[in-house]
């Protein structure tokens, strides 16, 4: 399967965890990419009718994949998403950086592929927290999650590229054939 970006994991592994990682990866190099040479103020413009921007989407992606994984790794049976928590999760705060956003999706990154290549099997039972919209407590295989995360970067993916092309008319495709300096 060829991908889009060239992707370089933490982690050595093999099999199907090493093609749900590398397709995660190039779903985060797309999102990055779509970022590119984007500014603090940029990042934090509204640039269609929803309140979605491009730093609070990076936001997000990089606050629900540390959400997902934390599932896999601790297995809390009696987890209740804590709505105050995820309140400004699409929000890009007036103390927030490009930059820095960037830096926690890469370290989010990190933690994935540990926690995924220490997984003993991608068929693990997770019990999923429950919230408004799930009240009776769910369970699915870590496979499931790990599947989760890359649709919800993929999701965001498309999001951004219409921000940004709302913005200054680049997109994300035209960001693969460009330098990035």
């Amino acid at each position: 399967m060829t991908l889009y970006t060239p992707t370089t994991l933490t982690v050595d592994v093999t099999g199907e965890k090493l093609d749900l990682l590398t397709v995660l990866a190039d779903q985060r190099n797309l999102l990055r990419l779509t970022v590119l040479r984007v500014t603090d103020e940029q990042a934090r413009q509204r640039t269609t009718v929803s309140e979605l921007t491009l730093g609070g989407l990076i936001k997000h992606v990089a606050q629900a994949e540390r959400a997902s994984i934390s599932r896999i790794v601790e297995r809390d049976e009696n987890a209740v998403v804590d709505m105050n928590a995820i309140a400004d999760a699409y929000t890009m705060g007036e103390q927030d950086t490009m930059a820095d956003l960037l830096v926690e999706y890469q370290k989010v990154a990190a933690e994935t592929e540990k926690a995924v290549a220490e997984l003993g099997s991608l068929d693990d039972s997770i019990p999923l927290p429950t919230a408004p919209w799930a009240p009776k407590r769910e369970w699915c295989s870590a496979r499931r999650l790990v599947l989760h995360v890359i649709r919800e970067t993929a999701h965001h993916c498309g999001h951004a590229d219409i921000i940004r092309e709302s913005l200054d008319g680049a997109t994300t495709m035209g960001a693969l054939w460009q330098p990035e300096g």
